[in-house]
């Protein structure tokens, strides 16, 4: 069986470079946003949940692939070639140039978000005993060849399957395969693999590892993360700083000018610190205390979108996203209104969620207790989270 405690023998060879023409143009579809996040940067994640994957190659256009991927580790860039084979060919040189190269190979669709785990492990376990392996689904709807635009012929289906990725390959037969027939036009690499006389078995795919070609298939991949998660979490986090001397004070990531400023150990930044508690309560990770300790030095003046992007990323380590936040500011100065919209989308942005997911209230406690003096601020933080 493939170690799982290693990564080094297990690479992936991820297909990045389509335009997405029938998607109807514009972005190309694998860096379109999906719940909040780009579609590749979702596949990957997807692919690194199996503890196996290791070293993950990109073909396709560098630039836009490395901001989507950004913060993502153990990537390398291939640029893509003129059809599919020549772009898989491109990451595959790409691995043989590391040292060593790895055993196993994986190729994938960046357009295929929903790999799970299990069905990237059946794909491994097969390659113990064949030199490639790949997941499909046979066809069960029965099956018509039209002509102009008439049903013609019924075609028999026993036999038929359809073709999946990731399609795994013991990593030097497979290279070996694209070399030798480099000019040749291959739908998939199974096909390459059995045109070079290797043996390539299939596996039980997933009907939910669809690859998204249309701006339907997009609607449904939308809908499934949005409400194929039913452990739905909620977390709640409130924060209070003193007002200081200053000239301004940070609110949910953002500067506003005022003639007092929050004091703190970090920025002092209550509404990101009532949601970084809020997420951490979500799934049950503690508080912003135990994971940035105010007795340690190097958390002095820290910038809270450190600690909320931090708090996000457990969330996503787990498999899921983020639903829903909503932040109360309580204070009688700085007016929060005229900042509210600049708050949502700077929250949005530190956790890669969409602006509409970020709700921004303020409140006053009509004079009265410290808020009311205005002797300090406060924040109340609720998160809504969905996990696998």
């Amino acid at each position: 069986m493939v170690d799982s405690r290693s990564t080094a023998g297990v690479a992936v060879v991820i297909a990045a470079a389509g335009s997405g023409a029938r998607m109807g143009g514009g972005i190309p579809k694998q860096f379109r946003p999906l719940a909040g996040k780009p579609m590749l940067r979702r596949t990957v994640e997807a692919l690194r949940r199996h503890p196996a994957v290791g070293p993950i190659v990109i073909v396709g256009d560098a630039g836009p692939a490395r901001e989507a991927l950004e913060g993502i580790p153990d990537l390398a860039y291939a640029a893509g070639g003129a059809e599919r084979q020549d772009s898989v060919r491109a990451g595959l040189e790409a691995l043989a140039a590391q040292a060593p190269p790895p055993r196993l190979v994986l190729i994938h669709d960046a357009a295929r978000p929903f790999v799970d785990p299990d069905l990237t492990g059946r794909v491994l376990a097969a390659l113990e005993h064949h030199v490639g392996a790949i997941p499909a689904l046979p066809v069960v709807d029965t099956l018509k060849r039209g002509q102009a635009g008439l049903v013609g012929e019924t075609v028999p289906r026993d036999g038929l399957f359809r073709a999946q990725t990731p399609q795994g390959f013991r990593f030097a037969a497979i290279l070996d395969a694209h070399r030798r027939q480099s000019g040749a036009q291959m739908t998939d690499d199974a096909a390459l693999a059995t045109a070079a006389g290797l043996d390539v078995a299939l596996v039980p795919g997933a009907e939910e590892n669809f690859k998204v070609t249309t701006a339907d298939d997009l609607d449904r991949a939308e809908r499934a993360l949005l409400h194929g998660l039913p452990d739905i979490r909620t977390g709640s986090g409130f924060d209070v700083h003193a007002l200081g001397l200053g000239d301004g004070v940070w609110l949910g990531g953002v500067k506003i000018a005022h003639d007092r400023a929050l004091i703190g150990h970090s920025d002092a930044d209550v509404a990101l610190h009532a949601l970084t508690d809020a997420l951490l309560g979500a799934i049950g990770a503690g508080d912003i205390g135990q994971h940035f300790p105010p007795s340690e030095p190097q958390w002095r003046g820290a910038s809270s979108d450190r600690f909320l992007a931090h708090a996000g990323s457990l969330v996503a380590a787990r498999g899921g996203m983020i639903a829903h936040l909503d932040l109360t500011v309580i204070c009688e100065r700085p007016k929060v209104g005229p900042h509210r919209e600049a708050m949502r989308q700077r929250i949005s942005a530190i956790l890669g969620i969409a602006p509409d997911r970020v709700s921004v209230k303020a409140t006053t406690t009509e004079k009265l207790g410290f808020t009311g003096r205005g002797e300090g601020i406060a924040a109340q933080g609720l998160a809504t989270v969905r996990l696998p």
